[in-house]
């Protein structure tokens, strides 16, 4: 049984540099590792009506908290099967975005903290209603909000078709998001937590052979794994 591991962080962190070199390093150890992208968009309905929604379609969707939530949520509920085959089949399971995501957006969304009734909420909602698999481990990409939007501006001039969505847009939302994330990070919510400095994930001083080697020594102990 392999491990599932989520690494989280605002928009423009660097999830996708990290996520990505972390499986190449698990790779090159040998190690049996696949990566997962959530919204799951152009695959899953629920996540592209969402995308949709953000980019100002579907009349006032966008404006319901909970209602946005739902759908990220069902694009993951999707997925739930294919995940668990993934974790039979694999050593590790890399999810860019996962529950931890809906809970961080929707609370700063709404101005509550990572101790508020939204995370409660979606936590009930993914893991107890859709069981959707709990996360071994969980990384917060810990970055500047003006970092992060700087690097999102940059990806949207480099690709037109990654246009920052009106979350993406927002700096009050993602300097809110950063907070919450901060305190599901402290508190250890679901799982263990390992907080990565995002200035160094996206560049070249972060020794990923490193974490990568360090997150399975780490999680070994929480579900029996032995490396």
């Amino acid at each position: 049984m392999g491990v599932l591991i989520a690494i989280e962080g605002v928009d423009g962190a660097g999830k996708f540099t990290l996520s990505s070199a972390l499986t190449r390093a698990w790779e090159a150890a040998g190690i049996d590792a696949v990566r997962v992208a959530f919204p799951r968009y152009g695959e899953s309905i629920h996540a592209d009506l969402a995308a949709e929604a953000l980019a100002g379609e579907h009349g006032d969707l966008a404006a319901g908290v909970n209602s946005m939530a739902v759908l990220f949520a069902l694009d993951r509920a999707g997925a739930a099967s294919d995940l668990r085959r993934m974790l039979h089949r694999h050593d590790v399971v890399l999810l860019d975005r996962y529950v931890a995501s809906n809970a961080a957006y929707s609370a700063a969304r709404v101005h509550q903290d990572a101790d508020g009734d939204m995370v409660e909420w979606v936590r009930a909602l993914e893991f107890d209603r859709l069981l959707l698999p709990t996360p071994t481990a969980q990384i917060l990409l810990d970055v500047p909000v003006d970092v992060a939007e700087e690097r999102a501006k940059g990806r949207e001039q480099q690709d037109p078709s990654r246009a920052r969505d009106v979350y993406e847009r927002d700096s009050g939302l993602q300097s809110r998001t950063a907070a919450v994330y901060a305190g599901l990070a402290a508190a250890s919510w679901v799982s263990p937590w390992f907080v990565v400095n995002g200035a160094q994930a996206d560049g070249d001083t972060l020794d990923t052979p490193r974490l990568a080697a360090d997150l399975l020594n780490q999680t070994a102990e929480y579900d029996g794994m032995s490396r």
